[in-house]
């Protein structure tokens, strides 16, 4: 594994890949946390339906 590292660390490609690899999983971790946040938002909204049908 780790020498793997080392030649995606001297080819530009892999560095290249690296940096896309690091992106994406910014992205991925913002997207999860906004998922987050919304679902109890939508939870809180449909638990306020449902009491007031009762």
């Amino acid at each position: 594994m780790l020498s793997i590292f080392r030649r995606l660390m001297k080819n530009e490609n892999g560095a290249t890949a690296i940096e896309y690899t690091l992106i994406a999983s910014l992205i991925a971790v913002a997207a999860i946390t906004a998922m987050s946040t919304v679902g109890g938002k939508i939870t809180n909204t449909l638990t306020a339906v449902s009491n007031n049908l009762n």
